[in-house]
């Protein structure tokens, strides 16, 4: 690594370059970033690190959920509490399910950047800049608003901070406690859920809360490991400036950690082998995600494996495929069996969301619950049928009453999407399309442990 260094990035080409008009009002605002306390520490990267690599080997699975695009706006402990609930649920149910503890990360504390296809965005014959979210420009269709506003990364940091200090203080108040599901109900849990899946997750709680009582009075040791609830943060790492501002070198560790997040990760569009996103995180201690769409080469997969991990290390890599329904069958195998063939340990996540979104006659983004659960299911199948294991599931979620995806048991149609349709930009499922969705991933688990019980482990 004598070659890389935390700058050593803009060398290379940036596929997604955010253009900030004056220099000297960028460097303030990362020298302010830089002298601020780290948002995480570098030995809660290391846990989650030491997780990743128990998830690789089949030990843990990964619930990886959150918004699209975090709002500044919507900073409020309501909206991250419900969070926090949605994604404990879908986790009692994973783990009663997968019999296996589950790693759950947020997509919080940091997801304020958004990747676009396009770098302007034309309405009614203006164009201005596309909104790379609240930590880049502001969404408001205006020249003021669309200006990259390097202030906004230390606003952004502000917000960031607030919502890891209301989520320790949650946990650290008994608010996750394994043995109290009933905790974590939203407060349209009961009257909005059918009630065949509000039965089904009573069973569930019911169940998981039996064996808990069992294990502790046989005195087990590992019950405090399953009853222990850990929260890391995650997300994607677009804006480069935000990410080294505040990636230093701690005491008594070697290397280099962004303490901007605990699991930053690479989009589909800034993967590039001689890009500033792979070079920038291949010089990091961090766990680091890559997402993969249907259309990238098996060897270019493994070359990036190589160049982001070069000494292979456990629980450094995950690989989080966006392929689309209709592709995943064809493109995903190609890629296990390179991989495989490589001897390189990853993880292998899910993100049925990206690669089936769609556009409704009047232009509104939105995506099918159906599509999005035959994604999961047809990945499942591909790794059975090749021998490699699905350790994770990656998805754009809210534990808001919104309407922005289509089906599920909810029966949303594109005529109910503009009821509540709130994203700043791709849909997310619901708190009940959510939780339905998750169910449906359980059953397919315990099929496939029914199959191949050696897969419980």
């Amino acid at each position: 690594m004598s070659d890389w260094s935390p700058n050593s990035w803009m060398t290379k080409p940036n596929a997604q370059e955010l253009r900030y008009e004056d220099p000297a009002e960028l460097a303030q605002a990362a020298e302010s970033l830089r002298k601020l306390p780290p948002l995480v520490t570098s030995w809660e990267v290391e846990r989650l690190k030491d997780l990743l690599a128990d998830a690789q080997e089949g030990r843990r699975f990964v619930l990886q959920g959150g918004d699209c695009a975090e709002s500044l706006q919507e900073c409020n402990s309501t909206i991250i509490a419900q969070k926090l609930k949605i994604l404990l649920q879908m986790s009692l149910v994973l783990i009663h399910s997968a019999q296996k503890p589950v790693v759950r990360i947020g997509r919080f504390a940091g997801q304020y950047a958004k990747p676009r296809s396009k770098p302007t965005e034309v309405r009614q014959g203006v164009e201005l800049p596309s909104y790379f979210g609240d930590l880049v420009n502001r969404p408001e269709f205006t020249a003021v608003a669309r200006r990259a506003d390097p202030r906004l990364m230390v606003d952004c940091y502000h917000h960031a901070a607030m919502t890891l200090n209301f989520i320790r203080s949650l946990s650290a108040a008994g608010f996750a406690d394994v043995h109290h599901p009933e905790y974590w109900e939203l407060s349209f849990f009961r009257a909005a859920m059918p009630p065949e899946l509000h039965a089904e997750y009573e069973r569930t709680t019911s169940k998981l809360a039996e064996a808990l009582r069992f294990m502790q009075a046989l005195g087990e040791h590992t019950v405090e490991e399953l009853t222990r609830v850990d929260f890391f943060t995650s997300h994607e790492g677009l804006n480069l400036h935000y990410e080294v501002a505040q990636t230093r070198q701690v005491p008594r560790r070697t290397g280099w950690y962004d303490l901007t997040t605990h699991f930053p990760w690479i989009g589909e569009r800034t993967r590039h082998l001689d890009g500033a996103h792979v070079e920038f995180f291949r010089g990091l201690v961090n766990p680091v995600g890559v997402k993969l769409g249907h259309g990238v080469a098996p060897s270019e997969v493994v070359q990036l494996i190589e160049r982001l991990n070069p000494e292979d290390e456990p629980g450094k890599i995950v690989l989080i495929t966006r392929m689309g329904a209709a592709k995943v069958t064809d493109a995903l195998p190609p890629l296990l069996e390179a991989v495989k063939r490589s001897g390189r340990r990853v993880l292998w996540v899910c993100d049925p969301m990206h690669g089936n979104t769609k556009s409704t006659a009047s232009g509104l983004k939105t995506r099918d619950f159906g599509d999005v659960l035959r994604e999961v299911e047809y990945s499942f199948d591909v790794h059975e049928r090749l021998g490699t294991y699905l350790g994770g599931v990656h998805f754009e979620l809210t534990g808001e009453d919104v309407t922005e995806c289509l089906g599920g048991a909810a029966g949303i149609t594109e005529k109910d999407l503009d009821r509540n349709y709130s994203s700043l930009c791709d849909p997310r499922l619901n708190y009940r399309q959510a939780l339905e969705m998750v169910f449906h991933i359980a059953r397919r688990i315990t099929e496939s442990q029914r199959r191949n019980p050696a897969s419980i482990t």
